[in-house]
């Protein structure tokens, strides 16, 4: 049985991007834009508190993502504390290609090991990595989540390449009032694609870890994509008229995640005249990319 520490522990958690057009299942971004996530040892019991992004409708239970995977993450480092207190101060829109399930999932990975007397020695860095993929089902969102920046996740048991984002990269989110299904449009995908496009896909992939790192010139064509987004198309038209609008006018923008948020990758100059052209009932998110990732804060 561990030891537990006895003061609270904060965590912030960045929301994050993935796929970025033809990165599908692999590329991933971190966002400057959080949830808050405070969890306490009690003597007993579990009390839940939601404030913000989803309190209307995430169960405060057991039920709840950060406290089912608090205790995974408690089982992997060697039992369960007696209670728990958690607290959760969401600014990440559910449900709209944000991450804020592997949000969810990385606060309580890191919460958990900060809670552990040892815990970086118990769960270090890649195995922390290898948790939070395990509990989402893919790396591409949690990468980002936990190490910032850029990302690109492969492998099994999965392996990350980071990179610092260009500094004159500037993030723009187009946020509509409806949700999607993540598991809802996966199911749209074909089992197979055209040769052709795959290959495309696979040029346009490495193209696009140069352009967000080095070169954000080449941005526009290395978010291409035509494995994913035009599949998902039609269970989100709104969006995919946005992202079509947008590149037309030389705007590298793309689907973010499963959407239906619209992702737009500009330089910092041209940020403010990109978010000027939100459709009505969206809101518009102007971002930076976080190059830290999920960590522990002060508490207030």
């Amino acid at each position: 049985m561990p030891s537990f520490r006895a003061a609270p522990v904060r965590v912030r958690v960045p929301a994050t991007s993935a796929n970025l057009g033809p990165g599908f299942d692999s590329a991933g971004l971190a966002l400057t834009l959080y949830d808050d996530v405070i969890v306490r040892i009690a003597e007993s019991g579990l009390v839940v508190d939601v404030a913000g992004e989803g309190a209307e409708s995430v169960p405060r239970d057991r039920r709840h993502l950060v406290v089912r995977s608090l205790r995974a993450t408690f089982d992997r480092l060697g039992g369960q504390p007696r209670g728990l207190e958690v607290v959760c101060a969401n600014r990440i829109p559910h449900s709209r290609g944000l991450g804020s399930s592997s949000a969810a999932i990385v606060a309580a990975v890191v919460a958990a090991r900060a809670l552990v007397l040892g815990g970086d020695e118990l769960l270090d860095d890649d195995a922390s990595l290898a948790l939070a993929t395990e509990l989402e089902g893919h790396p591409d969102n949690v990468a980002a989540c936990l190490r910032g920046g850029v990302t690109f996740a492969w492998g099994d048991p999965v392996q990350v390449l980071r990179l610092d984002a260009h500094p004159d990269l500037a993030p723009v989110a187009f946020v509509p009032p409806t949700r999607s299904s993540t598991r809802k449009v996966r199911a749209m995908l074909p089992a197979t694609v055209p040769f052709t496009d795959a290959a495309a896909n696979a040029g346009r992939s490495a193209l696009l870890a140069t352009a967000l790192s080095t070169s954000p010139q080449l941005l526009l064509a290395a978010t291409e994509d035509r494995l994913h987004q035009q599949y998902r198309a039609p269970a989100m038209p709104r969006t995919a008229k946005l992202v079509a609008a947008l590149r037309r006018s030389g705007v590298a923008a793309v689907v973010s995640g499963a959407g239906p948020t619209v992702l737009a990758l500009v330089r910092s100059a041209d940020a403010e005249a990109v978010a000027a052209e939100v459709p009505k009932g969206w809101a518009v998110l102007p971002l930076q990319v976080e190059q830290q990732g999920a960590r522990v804060v002060p508490l207030d």
